[in-house]
């Protein structure tokens, strides 16, 4: 459990510091979410949820 937490606040750090160094960019990538069809969508959230469990695999294993 605290493996968990400390990966969503790492993510929310994360996302923070993306948010304040480019604010513009995040407003225009929410654009273009906002109009992207569900299917890619949901097959990137996918793909990356996929990714993540590999990493996370991977950093425990070795």
């Amino acid at each position: 459990m605290k493996d968990l937490l400390a990966a969503l606040g790492l993510m929310l750090a994360i996302e923070g510091l993306c948010l304040a160094a480019f604010p513009g960019a995040w407003r225009k990538a929410m654009r273009a979410v906002l109009h992207a069809p569900e299917t890619p969508m949901r097959l990137a959230g996918l793909g990356v949820g996929a990714l993540g469990v590999l990493v996370v695999f991977l950093v425990r294993s070795f």
